[in-house]
C-alpha cells in the first residue's frame, strides 16, 4: 500500500486534519507522554535554514519514543548531483518518514513519487501545511472550537498564505487578503479555491470582523536584496495594535515567525494582548507529534 504523504491538503479531509489538531491539543496537556513512537526513525532533509520546524520535528520524535537524524544538503550526494529519485528510494528504505524543507515543491514532489514511506513538507516554496495545523490549534486552544469563519491576512502572499487558501477550502472559512498589486497569489493557486477567497482593496475590509489576523515577512529566504525595494512596495501593509480593534472582539493575531520587527509587524505587536504567537510556535511540537502518529501508527 502506498504511504500517505503530508505535501499539502489536497489529499486530507476536516475530519482529519481536525483529529490531529484535537490529538495535539490532547498530547500538549498530558502530564505523561506515550512511546508511540518507539522505535521509529525520522529523516530531516533541510535545504533551508530553520528554527521551529527542526527543533519540533527533532524533539517531538524523541519526546514519543522516537529519533531522528538531520540531514542537511551539503551532507547528501544530491548536491553532488544524484538524483532525487534516487536518494528517496535510498533513505526511504531505512527511516520510516521523511521530513523536507526546499525551495522547490517539484522536488518534494519527485521525492514522495519515489519514498516508500510518508513524506512530510516542512516547508516549499508552494506551501506551509504543517504551519497552518498549528496556527488552527492555537485558535482552537484559544477559542475552544474551529469556528475560525474569517482569516485576514495582511502583506505578501507566499507559501504560508498557498496553505491558508487550502484551509480556507476544508474548513469553510473566509480568506482575506489585502497586499499590494503584483503581490497576489499565483493564478494556478487561485484557480483551486472555493469562492473562499477574497482580494480586499482596503485593510479595513480585511480586517472586519476577523477571527485570526495574520502575516509573514515581507522578504523571504535568500531575498534580502529585494528588502529596499519591498519596504516602499508595501508601505501601509504592516500590522500594529490599531489593527485589532478593527476585527473581531475576539480575534488573535499570529506570525509564522522568524517576524521583522517595524516591517510587517509594528515592534509592539509580537507582545501585544491579543497576539498568540509563541503559543502559535510552541504548538508545532504538540501537533507535529499528533502528525507523526497519523502518519505512522495509524
Amino acid at each position: 500500500m502506498s504511504p500517505k504523504h503530508f505535501l499539502n491538503f489536497h489529499n486530507f479531509s476536516k475530519e482529519e486534519l481536525t483529529s490531529i489538531i484535537d490529538r495535539g491539543l490532547e498530547l500538549k496537556f498530558l502530564d505523561k507522554l506515550p512511546n508511540s513512537l518507539d522505535n521509529k526513525s525520522l529523516g530531516l532533509v533541510f535545504e533551508k535554514p530553520s528554527t521551529r520546524t527542526r527543533v519540533s520535528f527533532e524533539i517531538g520524535m524523541q519526546k514519543l519514543g522516537g529519533n531522528s537524524i538531520f540531514l542537511s544538503n551539503s551532507e547528501l550526494q544530491m548536491s553532488r548531483g544524484e538524483p532525487v529519485s534516487d536518494t528517496a528510494k535510498v533513505l526511504s528504505s531505512m527511516l520510516d518518514a521523511i521530513v523536507i524543507r526546499t525551495a522547490s515543491h517539484e522536488l518534494l514532489e519527485i521525492f514522495s513519487q519515489n519514498s516508500s514511506v510518508p513524506v512530510i513538507n516542512g516547508l516549499s516554496d508552494l506551501y506551509h501545511p504543517c504551519q497552518i495545523l498549528a496556527d488552527l490549534m492555537t485558535f482552537k486552544e484559544c477559542q475552544g472550537n474551529l469556528d475560525v469563519s474569517k482569516v485576514a491576512w495582511i502583506g505578501d502572499s507566499n507559501n504560508v498564505c498557498n496553505s491558508y487558501i487550502e484551509a480556507a477550502n476544508l474548513f469553510n472559512f473566509s480568506f482575506n487578503i489585502f497586499c499590494p498589486k503584483g503581490f497576489e497569489p499565483k493564478p494556478e493557486i487561485i484557480k483551486t479555491q472555493k469562492n473562499n477567497l477574497i482580494l480586499t482593496k482596503t485593510k479595513e475590509e480585511a480586517l472586519k470582523g476577523a477571527k485570526i489576523v495574520t502575516t509573514d515577512v515581507w522578504t523571504s529566504m535568500h531575498s534580502e536584496k529585494q528588502t529596499h525595494e519591498k519596504l516602499k512596495i508595501f508601505k501601509g501593509y504592516s500590522i500594529d495594535p490599531s489593527c485589532m480593534e478593527l476585527a473581531d472582539s475576539e480575534a488573535i493575531f499570529l506570525h509564522c515567525l522568524p517576524a521583522h520587527r517595524g516591517e510587517e509587524v509594528s515592534i509592539d505587536m509580537l507582545d501585544h494582548d491579543r497576539s498568540k504567537v509563541w503559543s502559535q510556535a510552541e504548538n508545532r511540537l504538540h501537533v507535529q507529534q499528533a502528525l507523526l502518529e497519523y502518519l505512522l501508527i495509524n
